[in-house]
């Protein structure tokens, strides 16, 4: 048992601190560690933590862990962290430093122990979900009733406690910034416990989740946006660090980054992000929240480069600002919208920034002007609009002194009577308003009244503080019908805000975290989604599902939930983008059987720039199996209209007929013909299972198409067809 908790290192440990103030050098620091050492070292009892219950689950191990057993003669750092709080993630790149320095030979381990603060990260799967996204490469143990927590009286996260080769505690070190300490602690002590034999250099077995998943187009997508035009999504890719350009109909346009971290400016290919989150567009220009850089990044899509427009690449503790972008500090941007200052000349000369990391909402400058209850203000300041800086849920008259906890998602309403910014305040677990005419800070739905309460979450339906979200962190407005969206992350569902009657409720998801397209949106299935947006028109809204690894489409007239976004690459097209259809990629298609039926479909009424999704649904006779060494795929012909085929994906593989294929198709934005055919054909080869026998098999569908009247969004074609004989 833990004598005490960590309350028992306090003494010594201040006593420490305070003598390590007056040290000059690093030696005189090392010695009084030293000394510290020997003084703990040898007290008649050892303040040791208890073992670990043998039925908790473990990550990035081969199995359980005992720390008396298989950690004994190692030095542990214990890491209390939870994985929605960002203090945690402002850790993680000092933990990752650590285990570069020293590895398990050297006889140190770090070990992760998650203490959820919300029910939804008790769930292994999510905190699977958070290992794999945060690149937490040591072990982590799922103490989801904060057993060991509070046997530690552990009082907040983070907080670590490092351990000597008997289990024995040694210091704690509570909250982020103490980089400087941990090493010399962690250091001082290897060193002490070696000169007396008592560290050892075995293996521990390390088993990484990532190094078990398949590869995804898309990983942990943590927002996506739309541009004026509704033809051009911007996806953060976050856990490829990159950024994609799609079509609508998910072809990739521009990849910028990935897929490996880093912090680089140039052109497309050479430049790089780190954990990006936010993005904005506008013409060709995409503003970035890059995260865990700590940067604003720009990217312009007609020159094809990458440039830095705030911070300077290291965490800020600034809480004011103010500096030119590029010399300010600032710390972990999640989002970003683009805003008008109440002086300005020109429109959308803000660029207003969700900085989760120090509790604020933040203005770069994008041209001169004054911010509400401001001054005025030259082109390039960045600095702090709203959020004294601590974790609160504090609304107030004046921005500079209202609280917010971890703001993570914005979005701004620029009409009247709303003109304000709404913001997805996730740590409190609500959603508030920014006015834009003076500052004041309201609340609108979650959370309580107690500004000090960031525990009162929930799943609730409801109007204002009756209503209960639980970590949301997205927001989206809908100009058409005056109503905001919240991509409620923690209980995996999208809700709908009316701000003027302040009612909010459930919109699509079941609360289950899962992967289901169901036929309504309450019956459609997500996994802590991220963020979301609204097309212009109002009609799609477009869903970064962030632990599917998907974007989702929402009709929000027909109220059907699409299937997920295919994401296509160029170089899988037959045709390229915005370049004529060449005659010889066409011969290049494979020929169908003349056997193969041909199926009329009915007439389909269309408009230029329509996005039309094929779902083709093939079934194999009884007792076969596709052949997946042959070149099964799809393709599409335009016979006497091969001006419909410009800038398509021409053909794809099929890979397995137990799944519907998607097949993406964009008219051109300029048609030739009021009336057109396309013909979408499928080839198989499947084998009989008790024969050695192959046969190709073959299908066209026939879609007539009346090209004219106004764009209805994404229209689905289901294209069934059973081979019924072998």
């Amino acid at each position: 048992m833990a004598a005490g908790g960590l309350a028992g290192l306090l003494p010594a440990q201040t006593q420490l601190e305070y003598a390590l103030l007056d040290a000059d050098t690093a030696q005189e620091k090392e010695n009084l560690v030293y000394q510290y050492l020997k003084k703990m070292d040898s007290r008649e009892r050892d303040l040791a933590v208890p073992e670990l219950g043998g039925d908790l689950q473990w990550l990035n191990t081969e199995g359980p862990i005992s720390l008396h057993k298989d950690l004994y003669g190692k030095v542990v750092v214990l890491d209390f962290f939870t994985y929605c709080c960002i203090n945690c993630l402002h850790l993680l790149p000092d933990l990752h430093a650590l285990e570069h320095q020293y590895s398990d030979k050297d006889g140190l381990i770090i070990v992760g122990v998650h203490s959820a603060k919300f029910p939804n990260e008790k769930v292994l799967d999510n905190i699977k979900s958070a290992v794999l996204r945060y690149n937490i490469v040591h072990p982590v143990v799922n103490d989801a009733d904060a057993t060991l927590w509070h046997e530690l009286e552990v009082s907040c996260w983070p907080t670590l406690v490092i351990l000597g080769p008997r289990g024995n505690m040694l210091f704690s070190l509570v909250g982020e910034g103490h980089r400087e300490k941990l090493f010399l602690f962690t250091s001082m002590t290897l060193k002490f416990y070696k000169e007396r034999g008592q560290i050892k250099d075995n293996n521990i077995g390390i088993k990484l989740y990532r190094d078990s998943l398949p590869p995804s187009p898309l990983l942990f997508p943590g927002k996506v946006t739309v541009d004026n035009s509704g033809e051009r999504l911007v996806i953060a890719d976050t856990g490829h660090h990159r950024i994609l350009v799609t079509q609508k109909n998910g072809q990739i346009l521009h990849t910028v980054g990935g897929p490996n971290s880093g912090r680089r400016d140039g052109r497309f290919s050479e430049a790089a992000f780190n954990s990006p989150q936010g993005i904005a567009i506008k013409n060709n220009v995409i503003y970035v929240a890059d995260t865990e850089n700590h940067l604003i990044r720009k990217i312009d899509l007609e020159l094809e480069v990458v440039t830095t427009v705030a911070g300077i690449g290291i965490q800020g503790v600034d809480k004011e600002g103010g500096a030119k972008a590029e010399e300010q500090p600032i710390s972990s941007p999640w989002d970003v919208v683009f805003g008008n200052s109440i002086s300005g000349t020109q429109e959308d000369d803000v660029l207003w920034i969700a900085m989760a990391g120090i509790h604020q909402v933040w203005a770069l400058m994008l041209e001169g002007g004054k911010l509400p209850k401001g001054s005025d203000l030259k082109k390039g300041v960045c600095l702090r609009f709203a959020g004294s800086g601590n974790e609160e849920n504090r609304n107030n008259a004046y921005p500079h002194k209202a609280g917010f906890a971890q703001p993570s998602g914005l979005s701004l309403a620029s009409e009247e009577p709303w003109n304000c910014l709404f913001v997805a305040d996730s740590e409190s677990s609500t959603v508030r308003t920014i006015s834009l005419k003076d500052g004041a800070v309201k609340h609108l739905v979650g959370g309580e009244r107690d500004p000090l309460n960031l525990f009162a979450f929930g799943d609730v339906d409801g109007a204002g503080i009756n209503a209960k979200l639980q970590h949301p962190l997205g927001v989206t407005w809908d100009k058409k019908r005056k109503l905001l969206y919240v991509a409620d992350s923690y209980n995996h569902k999208i809700k709908v805000v009316d701000p003027k009657m302040k009612n909010c409720a459930t919109l699509a998801g079941t609360g289950e975290a899962s992967n289901v397209i169901g036929s309504s949106f309450t019956q459609s299935t997500f996994n802590e989604p991220g963020g979301l947006c609204v097309e212009e028109s109002g009609r799609l809204m477009y869903v970064a599902d962030t632990n599917n690894h998907q974007i989702k489409v929402l009709d929000l007239e027909t109220k059907i939930l699409s299937m997920a976004l295919p994401i296509l690459h160029p170089e899988a097209c037959d045709v390229p983008d915005n370049l004529p259809v060449q005659k010889a990629k066409i011969t290049n298609l494979p020929k169908l059987p003349k056997s193969a039926p041909n199926v009329q479909l009915p007439s389909l009424t269309v408009a230029p720039g329509q996005t039309i999704q094929f779902l083709l649904k093939l079934t194999l006779p009884p007792d076969s199996k596709l052949n997946e060494e042959a070149p099964n795929s799809w393709f599409i012909t335009a016979e006497d209209n091969t001006w419909l085929l410009q800038g398509q994906c021409l053909s794809g593989e099929i890979k397995d007929v137990s799944c519907q294929t998607i097949i993406p198709f964009q008219l051109p934005r300029s048609c030739l013909s009021a009336e057109a055919i396309l013909a979408i054909k499928a080839c198989l080869y499947y084998c009989s299972k008790g024969s050695s026998a192959c046969m190709m098999k073959g299908i066209s569908f026939s879609q007539p198409l009346q090209i004219g009247g106004t764009n209805q969004g994404l229209t689905q074609i289901e294209l069934i067809h059973a081979f019924l004989t072998n």
